[in-house]
């Protein structure tokens, strides 16, 4: 048996309320296999688990399912107990569990969701809308826009019964890209998938394609609509950090404005389908992001980067390290001292002047540390945006109380 592990994260109701001391029990077939406590972030640190060999992951094949599942129980005072079923483990890759807890009902028990199937493991439905998306006019609107949040319809659109979910941007790309990929593949073969995920997302958005009829969410969780979105489901750390650089990307095809409604499929060769196991195969030959995406929808293709992203106060300019100097970093010093109400093992900043110190790249290592990125202590994009993502949550957070 190989090795992979997994990273929980708790939080009560939101990413702004981290649960520090939260016990996080990990069991198998109904045999708790390790336990332990989040620390003062809602964090624990990594936990070695057994899984199936990386090979299984990197050929299309259904004898051996690639991947091990766990069941991760999450105990926490004043909380209600959650259990995820189903926590996918891959050989050499970290996972990431987040888990929400809400506040105890004493009518209610355990709160329990399980985790449902990859993509490329069990079968799903076919998308049924490509013929007709094409024949009809559609409401645009005036910019390709990142937006903060999305709504997820949790089944087909014409259930009504079905939950809607408000889902972080980034959140929901991290979740669809881990729910319909293995990341156990090569890099430019993520970042293709990816791309391709993020650029069918923007055009829903862009065409307001379920606004336009009356509905009260932006896309749906069906394959056989859109893409799988997986409630509560595990995020992967290869693709986790390729979606934290380039979720400001999409692909347009020649003059047209819209982002590309980039299909894709398992396994297939049909004109303007990327398949997935076949963007798997040109990664290992050599191709990258740009020569996959190109192969499946035409040489015609470019990436494009969004103008506006909702909800930021500021702009990612260029990248940040220690002997800097600038307004810039006087926002990120102070912004992180103010993400610390939430975040308490961040080291606070000092009297924040715009000089970056080495307190500041100790804070910054901390920050990168706790979400998941790599703890270089230097502020390149994906850092400034999770930076602000979570300024903006901590804000949120702290208006609500007070207002």
């Amino acid at each position: 048996m190989a090795n992979g592990y997994l990273v929980v994260n708790v939080y009560s109701d939101t990413i702004a309320n981290p649960v520090p001391n939260a016990m996080v029990t990990v069991s198998k077939n109904g045999v708790n296999l390790i336990t332990e406590m989040t620390d003062e972030d809602g964090k624990t640190p990594p936990i070695t688990l057994q899984t199936v060999d990386k090979s299984y992951s990197l050929e299309e094949q259904h004898e051996v399912r690639p991947y091990e599942t766990y069941d991760v129980l999450v105990t926490a005072l004043g909380l209600t107990p959650t259990k995820i079923v189903g926590v996918q483990i891959f050989d050499g890759v970290t996972s990431i569990q987040n888990i929400y807890l809400t506040s105890i009902d004493e009518n209610q028990g355990e709160d329990t969701s399980t985790i449902t199937p990859s993509t490329l493991w069990q079968e799903y439905p076919q998308n049924i809308t490509e013929e007709q998306e094409e024949e009809i006019n559609l409401n645009v609107l005036s910019e390709v826009v990142i937006p903060a949040n999305i709504i997820v319809h949790d089944g087909i659109p014409s259930n009504s019964s079905a939950p809607n979910y408000t889902v972080p941007f980034i959140d929901y790309i991290k979740n669809v890209a881990s729910s319909e990929i293995y990341s156990t593949w090569p890099e430019e073969t993520i970042k293709a998938n990816v791309l391709a995920i993020i650029s069918y997302t923007l055009n829903r958005i862009f065409t307001e394609w379920y606004r336009s009829r009356g509905y009260d969410f932006t896309i749906t969780s069906t394959t056989s609509y859109d893409q799988k979105y997986t409630v509560n489901g595990t995020i992967f750390e290869p693709i986790s950090r390729v979606v934290d650089e380039i979720f400001t990307n999409y692909i347009r095809q020649g003059y047209r404005v819209e982002p590309l409604l980039a299909h894709y499929k398992s396994s297939t060769t049909e004109p303007g389908n990327m398949s997935q196991w076949g963007s798997k195969e040109l990664g290992d030959r050599g191709y990258n992001y740009l020569e996959i995406l190109r192969y499946y929808y035409g040489n015609n293709i470019n990436i494009y980067e969004a103008e506006v992203t909702q909800s930021y106060p500021y702009s990612f300019t260029t990248t940040l390290e220690e002997g800097d100097c600038s307004i810039d970093v006087y926002r990120l010093q102070n912004t992180l001292n103010y993400i610390r109400s939430s975040y308490p093992g961040i080291p606070m900043i000092e009297n924040p002047s715009g000089l970056f110190d080495s307190a500041t790249t100790r804070a910054v290592r901390k920050f990168q540390e706790v979400f998941n990125l790599s703890p270089t202590g230097t502020v390149n994009f994906q850092t400034w945006y999770k930076i602000s993502y979570i300024f903006i949550a901590v804000s949120k957070m702290t208006n609500s109380i007070y207002s």
